[in-house]
């Protein structure tokens, strides 16, 4: 009985109608679902941490002009600089650079026979703004021993500079950290020496940095005891890129250490493309949505002789939509699973230049559950507007026999 009814109300699908929403909504979706995979993909190569949350830190320094230095300005951040900063939307919060307030000197040694002797100098931050996580970091002045964690651009600057024109052996990472080293502390009449551990190498910082609390110690004891204001500072900002950062800095006369600036703008560049792009993909989404539903209102105009006839023999409008959702819902998922597998076979295409950079790519289980949630959402409004156009005719059959 289910098969006659359907072989009477589908004399009026228009195929090409049909056939237009699929390819119009698999375009649209296919889009969507490459442009998040592709963003996911390429994000890492922007951002050392795998997140759809954006982060960076950026490294704050006043300009340096020779009017300033003449006359005398030392580039100090106040802290009513410092609030200024904390308040602007992208940045999530700041830390301050506190400098060693007292002399050092430093000896290492690099094996036969060799030692390195050189006046030093220390930098600490927050814990939280440091990109490595040290084993026995912090001190203690029962312990007199300081951790240090230094830029790994100093070690290629020793080993393809230094050592390579003095003669002086090369030497790795691990090998520096087991290598002897020696602090010699003064100031404010007083004189120290305490052993050191390289512990570390960081890519986010360019400086020597050792624990707060060693600072903090350091410059109590054989600093001057002069109130210090922090030189330059590091931020945390959530929206890497915005363009908003950049006028801030050049308002305010402020530089960014490195090359942050462009490698945002490159993030953030990717962020409003792949923006762009998924849209775009909505945009046609939504469009082959509408045409979908005007191919099926059309068909149920053409068909309200006969789906009346059906109600009044004693159909329901369950039974009567029914054939017309199964036909949306088959559709909608071959629609998915083919948008599914054009994104996969982009991505292939795609991902020789992705591992070109160092990375592995990202899963693709994001992908496919935005693509779950579009077709799910176009679905449901289907089905409602089918089921909505068949009751309406339902009830507008009914009420004449209910005046009778």
């Amino acid at each position: 009985m289910q098969d006659i009814i359907w072989k009477l109300l589908r004399q009026h699908i228009s195929k090409g109608q049909l056939i237009g929403f699929a390819i119009a909504n698999l375009i649209g979706l296919t889009i969507v679902l490459l442009a998040v995979q592709f963003y996911r993909d390429l994000r890492p190569v922007f951002n050392d941490e795998e997140s759809f949350i954006s982060k960076d830190y950026l490294i704050i320094t006043r300009a340096v002009t020779g009017a300033g230095a003449m006359m005398g300005n030392n580039g100090e951040f106040s802290d009513a600089d410092i609030q200024d900063l904390e308040q602007q939307s992208w940045c999530r919060q700041v830390g301050r650079f506190l400098g060693s307030d007292f002399a050092i000197d430093a000896r290492l040694g690099v094996g036969n026979g060799h030692a390195m002797h050189t006046q030093f100098f220390f930098e600490s931050i927050p814990d939280e703004f440091i990109d490595i996580d040290p084993d026995d970091w912090g001190f203690s002045p029962d312990k007199p021993e300081v951790p240090v964690v230094i830029s790994r651009d100093y070690l290629s600057l020793y080993n393809f500079g230094f050592a390579a024109t003095q003669g002086m052996p090369k030497i790795s990472e691990g090998q520096a950290e087991m290598l002897p080293l020696e602090f010699t502390l003064s100031g404010n009449g007083k004189r120290q020496d305490m052993p050191g551990r390289i512990v570390g190498f960081s890519n986010r910082l360019n400086t020597v940095i050792v624990p707060q609390e060693f600072m903090e110690w350091a410059n109590q004891q054989f600093g001057t005891g002069a109130e210090q204001h922090p030189q330059r500072l590091i931020a945390e900002v959530n929206k890497p890129g915005d363009i908003k950062i950049e006028q801030y800095m050049d308002e305010h006369h402020y530089e960014v250490a490195g090359d942050k600036m462009s490698s945002s703008k490159a993030n953030y560049f990717l962020i409003v493309i792949s923006s762009i792009v998924i849209a775009v993909g909505i945009l046609i989404s939504l469009l082959s949505f509408f045409v979908l539903m005007l191919s099926i209102y059309l068909l149920l105009q053409k068909n309200t002789q006969k789906i009346q006839d059906l109600l009044l023999l004693g159909y329901s409008p369950d039974q009567v939509s029914r054939h017309y959702i199964q036909l949306v819902v088959g559709l909608n998922v071959a629609v998915l699973v083919l948008a599914i597998l054009f994104m996969l076979l982009g991505r292939f295409a795609y991902m020789d230049m992705i591992h070109a950079f160092g990375v592995s790519g990202a899963g693709i289980g994001i992908a496919i559950l935005v693509g779950l949630i579009i077709m799910g959402a176009i679905t449901t409004g289907n089905v409602i507007a089918i089921r909505r156009k068949v009751n309406s005719l339902w009830l507008h059959e009914k009420s004449p026999s209910q005046s009778i």
